[in-house]
C-alpha cells in the first residue's frame, strides 16, 4: 500500500490484513454488491447471499466461471480491462455503480434472490444437495 494509505482512508473504510469471514461479511444487511476473482467457493458463499457480483477475474477457471456469471446466469456484471489486464479506476467504479444504480443492476438482483432461493432449497432439508450428500456419505460407511 502506498505510503500513508492507512492513516488517509481511516474514517472512509476497513482494510484487513489478513483473513475476513467472507460468509459473515457477504451476509451482513449493509452488502449490496460483491467484486470477486471468480474463485468458484466465493461464488456460491454470494449466492447463497443473494449478493450480485462484478466479475474481475484473475485467471484459470475464473475466466470461465465469470463467462458463466455474467452470460449465462446474469448474476455479475464483467469488468473490461485494457490491452495489457489492467482495469482502471474508473472502470471500477462505473461497474459498481452499474451494479448498486441502473436497470441492469435491478435485474441482476432480481435474479440473485431468485438463485438464492434456488440454492437455500437445494440445500436445506430435504433439498436436492442436502439428500445427494446424504447418500454419499452413506455409501462410505
Amino acid at each position: 500500500m502506498p505510503d500513508g494509505f492507512l492513516v488517509r482512508t481511516k474514517d472512509r473504510g476497513l482494510v484487513l490484513k489478513s483473513w475476513a469471514p467472507q460468509v459473515s461479511i457477504l451476509n451482513h444487511k449493509s452488502v449490496g454488491g460483491f467484486v470477486t476473482h471468480c474463485g468458484w467457493n466465493s461464488i456460491l458463499e454470494a449466492v447463497c447471499a443473494g449478493i450480485p457480483m462484478v466479475a474481475w477475474p484473475l485467471y484459470a477457471e475464473q475466466r470461465l466461471n465469470k463467462m458463466l456469471l455474467v452470460e449465462e446466469m446474469k448474476l455479475a456484471l464483467s469488468i473490461d480491462e485494457s490491452k495489457g489486464g489492467f482495469v482502471s479506476a474508473a472502470e471500477l467504479e462505473k461497474r459498481v455503480k452499474g451494479l448498486m444504480d441502473s436497470e441492469e443492476g435491478k435485474a441482476l438482483r432480481e435474479n440473485i434472490l431468485m438463485m438464492s432461493e434456488a440454492a437455500k432449497a437445494a440445500i436445506g432439508e430435504g433439498g436436492s444437495s442436502h439428500g445427494t450428500l446424504k447418500e454419499l456419505t452413506k455409501s462410505w460407511k
